[in-house]
């Protein structure tokens, strides 16, 4: 067997390349991990943490007006944006040193600097200021997992926009803000401007907002973002940004014109290969850019393999983590493993929120031809007691021949919560029947999940 440096190298450390990192570690392998930015990675540095953080703080003032609702008498309240950033920062920097920590405990060797390939078994570290890593490296297996960065549309005055990385990093928060995307990236930030008292415009050049998702979902959010505030503008794009002496002026495809402080864009992420040398390795790329993988995330080349937002197969934190595992599993274990990407459930961290798992209706139907469907649109009791006018949505999704739940839809408060435990019985195939002898929690939003006895049948509004 060839001599080399580390048995694995990891190029980049967040949660897919950590994970890999500390298992092939423990099991007594040498390992070595190359980082650019920060330890972390996307989740924990500049994606699902901080943003879960802002989310948190700009729900408080809904739950202050609930509150009064309920007979509080609230004093003087104000929000002050460079005291939360602060508390942020140290929590992002404990959650970053624990990475670090991890890594050490379990023996890796962390580098600090861009990593990029030489050929199928080299990796060369780049100069970074501070940093005495600089070099190159051999390994037996390399594991790429840089993960995936924002994309900027291409117009004049796009330039003048940011985008969600640095939205965390704002000096001030602004008067006004145009958030341009449909993604879940774009519904959460727009709800945490909202939230934090900033006149909010989502904008979308689709028909309506979350595309993939669930049309009920899609329609009843958008519905909802609305009620608290929101101006969703659907169906055009910009045309133009202008910066002038009082902001930013976009100028739309069919010629509205707003004025805000800040201009964001959520249109997308691509996965973040420029610079890693992947053709001098021979590692072959798909039609969308991502690196090419087989189920057990091994590349064209036979000594190197990919997990995470870099191989755009499912682009969720706990989906690369699971990836990384399988990898060390099957490379270091002599434990062939390979994830499942199916009935994988996720969560939009909207206001109000959306859990979902497994199919919408229209691609059930598509795939199944019959399908019957039961939903139910409410007020949660909360809402009720003081007369507020937000309503939740539950769907579920059948398969008509055999009565397997193949879809969960849930939109209202704590529906990330509540899709965790469904996504358990709709992976293990629960049948509608076997669903519905599950007795209710009252009284709970969940429990609306387990007493909809009756099929959803939709209004033919051309009927006479």
């Amino acid at each position: 067997m060839a001599d080399y440096d580390f048995d694995l190298f990891v190029i980049g450390a967040g949660s897919g390349g950590v994970r890999a990192a500390r298992l092939a570690s423990l099991s007594g392998a040498k390992v070595a991990v190359a980082e650019e930015y920060r330890v972390g990675g996307t989740c924990v540095i500049r994606g699902c943490v901080p943003k879960k953080f802002m989310v948190y703080a700009s729900e408080v003032s809904t739950q202050l007006k609930t509150a009064q609702g309920y007979g509080w008498t609230i004093g003087d309240h104000v929000f002050d944006w460079p005291t939360f950033l602060q508390a942020k920062d140290v929590e992002i920097a404990r959650l970053s040193g624990i990475y670090v920590s991890n890594l050490q405990k379990a023996g890796a060797h962390l580098l600090h600097g861009k990593a990029r390939l030489i050929d199928a078994h080299t990796v060369e570290v780049l100069p970074k200021e501070g940093s005495p890593d600089a070099g190159r490296y051999t390994a037996a297996k390399i594991l790429i997992a840089t993960g995936g960065r924002p994309v900027k549309p291409d117009f004049p005055g796009a330039e003048l926009g940011i985008t969600s990385d640095e939205a965390f990093h704002l000096p001030t928060l602004p008067k006004r803000v145009l958030v341009v995307g449909g993604g879940y990236i774009a519904v959460e930030f727009a709800g945490i401007f909202n939230g934090l008292g900033v006149e909010t415009t989502l904008l979308y050049r689709g028909a309506n907002i979350l595309r993939g998702f669930d049309d009920d979902v899609r329609s009843h959010l958008a519905e909802e973002l609305e009620k608290r505030g929101i101006k969703v503008v659907l169906g055009c794009s910009h045309a133009r940004i202008e910066q002038t002496e009082s902001g930013l002026v976009s100028t739309l495809s069919n010629d509205l014109r707003f004025e805000t402080d800040a201009v964001m864009f959520a249109t997308g992420r691509e996965p973040y290969v420029d610079g890693l040398g992947l053709d001098k390795a021979g590692v072959a790329l798909n039609d969308k850019g991502a690196i090419a993988v087989d189920r057990h995330s091994k590349t064209s080349v036979d000594s190197i393999w990919a997990v995470g937002d870099v191989t755009d197969r499912i682009n969720l934190t706990p989906v690369a983590i699971r990836e990384g595992a399988a990898f060390a599993q099957t490379e270091f274990y002599d434990n062939p493993t390979s994830f499942d990407h199916e009935l994988v459930a996720s969560a939009v961290f909207s206001q109000p929120p959306v859990g979902v798992v497994g199919m919408s209706e229209a691609e059930a139907r598509h795939a199944f031809g019959k399908v019957d469907i039961y939903r139910s649109v409410f007020r949660a009791m909360k809402v009720t007691f003081y007369g507020g006018q937000e309503r939740c949505l539950i769907k579920l999704v059948v398969k008509q021949d055999d009565q397997k739940v193949v879809g969960v839809h849930v939109v209202g408060p704590d529906s990330p919560e509540i899709i965790q435990m469904a996504a358990i019985a709709v992976k293990m195939g629960v049948t509608k029947a076997q669903w519905d002898s599950t007795c209710a929690v009252h009284p709970t939003l969940a429990e609306e999940l387990v007493t909809l006895k009756e099929k959803y049948a939709p209004v033919d509004v051309g009927a006479g």
